[in-house]
């Protein structure tokens, strides 16, 4: 079975690398090694360095392992908290 490939625009590409950035700089301010997060996230380093890049192709599972190992994975509840949109939808509905 092949698989589809994810398009991802320009201006969302660079959410996903700065959240890659931000996970980058969490582990170094950890001062943990590539190494040791990897390990501990049960990943390979080459994925690790995927999601610091902030690549699309990784799973979100991946990324929330790295999250959990530097202690931030109650930011992941974080996403999509906000539905502003949403509840805009739902109003207009009620109208």
């Amino acid at each position: 079975m092949k698989s589809k490939k994810n398009i991802i625009f320009p201006k969302h590409q660079e959410i996903m690398e700065r959240l890659g950035e931000n996970i980058k700089l969490a582990r170094k301010r950890r001062k943990l090694t590539t190494t040791q997060v990897s390990e501990r996230a049960d990943i390979d380093r080459t994925t690790l360095y995927q999601i610091e890049k902030g690549s699309s192709k990784v799973s979100i599972g991946a990324y929330f392992n790295v999250l959990r190992v530097l202690g931030l994975q109650d930011d992941f509840l974080k996403l999509a908290a906000d539905d502003e949109f949403g509840r805009k939808l739902q109003d207009l509905d009620l109208l």
